[in-house]
């Protein structure tokens, strides 16, 4: 299954109903409203966001979206409203997900370790937040009623909540690639489990029409989105690939453009004739009937490291980067290892050296690298190196 590649129009000047044409280069600013019950307001004023954007969701009717940074800070664009975040507050681990209620005035943040915020009319059905867990929470799907939602954790375990129902989960199995999606179907009797390699696994009502498991994509996996009838879903890769399955159309997507930051959410428009892909940096790329409603692209990402990924995590990262390019994944660990101790964030006056494997900045975008900071695109190009006879680039391999 290919991603489709047709291009956004281009956005009209001055308007927050026009297309991005590039994620971080045109694609619009618009400041956040502010948000009743934190005392937080958030803008994107100057161009500066505190930490990535990781999740988005759409309103009900399609008119505008939410996105949502690691620190909780929401962004509501279009029709949104902004009822609260968790932005300026101390979380145990970062957000990484959100979901809308129906009515559209409220939503649910999930954390990293299972907390979930409710604001507006979400009301809280409880959470895993203080439980051990085998695994992060990486993202929540809410049931059709409102009253209701699941957890999903990257080992595949599923937690339901309120009046969501348990239908399954990959939590016993022997997953090839972490997960990094949910969706629930339309009924609220099943969902979708999506891998970073593309890998779909079905619960409950939910069919099974295609996957990317097994193959070779250039980014893994980021997301996934349902159809309006639940026959189909697409998902989002790291570069803005879209892939659609099932009843899905392929209405365009990012995987060609120039991304100043990669993709790290889509999100599907309700009507399912379009869907959105958006960039760490709150870009937004509108296709099909998807409109463009503002975004914080192009802007500045002031706590740009990984706070959710731990060593072990990060040795997870560099495993399934040296999968993909087969590359001895011990190996590419142990260099780590010695450049950085595993840091993300280290940094190296003498080059500069910089992250993970310790790149000249130079060198790491002529390979193809976006943000050097980042523990997944650091991998990616490293392993890429490795496979293509560049270790003598670093003295630890």
């Amino acid at each position: 299954m290919r991603s489709v590649l047709r291009c956004p129009r281009p956005v009209a000047a001055g308007t927050l109903r026009g297309r991005a044409a590039r994620g971080g280069l045109a694609a619009l600013l618009a400041a956040g409203a502010g948000l009743a019950g934190t005392g937080v307001t958030q803008t994107a004023a100057a161009g500066v966001i505190n930490t990535p954007m990781v999740a988005m969701a759409a309103t009900p009717d399609g008119h505008g979206y939410w996105l949502v940074g690691a620190d909780g800070g929401v962004f509501p664009f279009g029709d949104a409203r902004g009822y609260g975040s968790t932005a300026g507050q101390p979380l145990a681990r970062p957000i990484v997900g959100i979901a809308a209620t129906p009515s559209g005035h409220g939503y649910w943040l999930a954390g990293a370790d299972g907390g979930v915020f409710p604001f507006g009319d979400a009301q809280g059905y409880g959470s895993s937040g203080g439980q051990p867990l085998n695994k992060p929470i990486v993202a929540i799907a809410a049931t059709v009623t409102g009253r209701g939602y699941w957890l999903a954790a990257a080992d595949g375990g599923v937690f339901p909540f309120g009046d969501a129902r348990g239908d399954g989960s990959a939590g016993a199995l022997h997953l090839n690639q972490p997960i990094v999606g949910i969706a629930a179907t339309r009924s609220g009797h099943g969902y979708w489990l999506a891998s970073r390699d593309g890998g779909i696994f079905p619960f409950g009502d939910a069919g099974g029409y295609g996957s990317t498991g097994g193959m070779g994509l250039n980014q893994p996996i980021v997301g996934i989105a349902g159809t309006a009838d639940s026959r189909g879903y697409w998902l989002t890769a790291r570069d803005g690939g879209v892939f659609p399955f099932g009843d899905a159309d392929g209405y365009g997507s990012a995987a060609s453009l120039q991304l100043n930051q990669p993709a790290s959410a889509g999100a599907a428009a309700p009507d399912g004739g379009g869907y959105w892909v958006m960039a760490r940096d709150g870009g937004i790329f509108p296709y099909g009937d998807a409109g463009g409603y503002g975004s914080t692209g192009g802007s500045t990402i002031v706590h740009d490291s990984d706070t959710s990924t731990s060593g072990s995590g990060i040795k997870d990262i560099i495993r399934a980067a040296a999968q993909r390019h087969g590359v001895d994944g011990d190996w590419m660990i142990r260099i780590a290892e010695c450049e950085s101790g595993l840091n993300p964030r280290a940094y190296n006056l003498s080059g500069p050296y910089i992250g993970l494997f310790q790149f000249l900045r130079s060198t790491f975008t002529n390979n193809g690298g976006h943000n050097i900071y980042d523990a997944s695109d650091q991998s990616e190009v490293t392993a890429n190196m490795l496979a293509h006879g560049q270790a003598h680039q670093w003295s630890c391999a």
